[in-house]
C-alpha cells in the first residue's frame, strides 16, 4: 500500500520544480530566429543575467549545463600550463578543477574539509606565498550542493585582494543564484558562472557567464579558446552568434518568465523566503539529531546553505532506504549523498520554486519514513519547523 498517487515532487538539489507559468512559456509556436522579437527578448535577458549577478559585466548564455559553463569560463582566459588554485569545500569546485585539469591547465587543490566552508585567512596565506604569481585564477562554488555548504566568497575576495595577488577569482553560482546575495561587482569578482536548473527553476540546457573588464583583457591572450565557447566570436553583429548558431527559443521563453517571476517577487523577498525555509528544514534536522543516527553535515550552523541540506546518517543505518521509501511509498525524491558522501547521506533541497506546504510536506514524508523503517530520530521535528515558521512569518 502507498500514498504517492498523485503529483511526485522534487526535492532533489536540481533540477528542481518548475512553476506551471514557466512551462507555459515553453508551449508555444517556434520563433523566427532572425526577428526582431527574438533580439529583443535575447537583450532583455543578458542585461538581468548581469543584474542577477549584480555587475555591469557583459554576460553569455550557452546551450549547456553548468559543467559546459565550466567550460566556456575556462577556456575564454586560460592558456595552456597555467595555474588555478581550487578551493576545497565539497565535489563541485574541485570538478571544476578536473575539468581545467583536461583542458591542460595546472591544478593546485587548496586542501578542505567536506564540513567546513572554505577559510579565507588559508587562501590570503597560500596566495601570499605565490611570490612570482604562477597562480592565474582561483576557482570556489558559493555552494556545493554535495557537502551543503555555503562559502563566504566576500571574505574570500578581501583576502584575495589583501594578499595583493592578480589572479582572477572566478565563482560558480549554479546553486545559489536567484536564492541567496551574490554582489559579483562588490565583492571583486571577475568572473561568475550559474545554470538554469536550480533557483532559476528553469529546465537544464542553459548555461550562463558574466565576465568583468578584466577578465575580458586575460581573454584577448588566452589560448584555450574555441570556436563555441569563444566570448570574441558571440560579440558579432549577427544576432545568431550569440548562441553560436540556432538560439534555444523554447529555453529562452521559460527563462525569461523564470526571471520575470523573480523580479515581481522581489529579490530581497526571494532570499528571505529562502532563509526562513531552509532555517525551518535546519530546525527539523536538529530535532531528528536527538537521536544519534542522523546530524549535519556541516558542522558550522553558519555555514549551512540556504539551498540544500545535507543530512549524514550513521549507526549501521542506510539512507538507500529512507530514499527509496519516499519516493515508492509517499511521492517525495530526496536527494542521494554523492562524491565521498555516497551511501552516507542525503539531502533535502529548498531551492528555487518553493513554499512553505512544499517543504513542510518533504519534512512530514521524512518523518513519515523515519517512523515507519524504525530508524532512530528525535520526536517532533516537523513540529519545530512549523513552530519556527509560526514565529518568523509576520501575520
Amino acid at each position: 500500500m502507498t500514498v504517492r498517487a498523485g503529483r511526485e515532487f522534487l526535492a532533489i538539489p536540481g533540477p528542481t520544480t518548475m512553476p506551471d507559468e514557466v512551462l507555459r512559456a515553453m508551449h508555444r509556436p517556434a520563433l523566427d530566429i532572425y526577428s526582431e522579437q527574438m533580439v529583443n527578448l535575447s537583450d532583455g535577458l543578458l542585461r538581468d543575467l548581469s543584474k542577477l549577478f549584480a555587475t555591469k559585466a557583459k554576460s553569455y548564455i550557452y546551450i549547456a549545463n553548468g559543467h559546459g559553463a565550466w567550460e566556456a569560463v575556462l577556456s575564454n582566459v586560460l592558456s595552456r600550463g597555467d595555474k588555478v588554485l581550487v578551493l576545497e569545500s565539497g565535489r563541485f569546485a574541485v570538478g571544476w578543477g578536473n575539468a581545467a585539469r583536461a583542458m591542460g591547465a595546472e591544478v593546485e587543490v587548496l586542501k578542505g574539509d567536506w564540513r567546513r566552508a572554505v577559510r579565507a585567512g588559508e587562501v590570503e596565506a597560500r596566495l601570499r606565498a605565490d611570490k612570482s604569481h604562477a597562480i592565474k585564477a582561483i576557482l570556489v562554488a558559493q555552494v556545493d550542493t554535495a557537502s551543503g555548504v555555503v562559502n563566504d566568497v566576500e571574505a574570500i575576495g578581501k583576502a584575495i585582494k589583501a594578499a595583493g595577488h592578480p589572479a582572477l577569482y572566478m565563482v560558480d553560482t549554479v546553486a545559489s543564484l536567484g536564492c541567496m546575495p551574490f554582489e559579483m561587482d562588490k565583492w571583486g569578482i571577475d568572473v561568475a558562472m550559474s545554470g538554469s536548473q536550480k533557483g532559476l527553476m528553469t529546465p537544464p540546457g542553459l548555461g550562463f557567464v558574466a565576465a568583468n573588464e578584466r577578465a575580458q583583457g586575460v581573454h584577448k591572450t588566452a589560448d584555450l579558446r574555441t570556436p563555441y565557447w569563444d566570448w570574441t566570436e558571440r560579440e558579432g553583429v549577427e544576432h545568431y552568434r550569440r548562441y553560436a548558431g540556432t538560439a534555444p527559443v523554447h529555453l529562452l521563453f521559460a527563462l525569461r518568465q523564470a526571471i520575470d517571476m523573480l523580479f515581481e517577487e522581489g529579490l530581497d523577498n526571494v532570499f528571505r523566503r529562502h532563509q526562513l525555509l531552509a532555517e525551518a528544514v535546519r530546525r527539523a534536522v536538529a530535532v531528528w539529531s536527538e537521536g544519534q543516527v542522523l546530524g549535519f553535515n556541516i558542522t558550522e550552523s553558519t555555514e549551512r546553505s540556504n539551498t540544500v541540506t545535507t543530512v549524514l546518517m550513521g549507526n549501521g543505518f542506510e539512507p538507500a532506504r529512507l530514499h527509496r521509501y519516499c519516493k515508492e511509498k509517499c511521492g517525495v525524491v530526496l536527494g542521494v549523498g554523492i562524491g565521498d558522501l555516497q551511501g552516507q547521506a542525503f539531502r533535502i533541497a529548498h531551492m528555487g520554486h518553493i513554499n512553505a506546504p512544499m517543504i513542510l510536506g518533504t519534512l512530514g514524508v521524512i518523518e513519515v519514513g523515519l517512523n515507519a523503517l524504525r530508524i532512530p530520530h528525535g520526536k517532533g521535528g516537523l513540529e519545530a519547523a512549523i513552530a519556527y515558521l509560526g514565529e518568523s512569518v509576520s501575520a
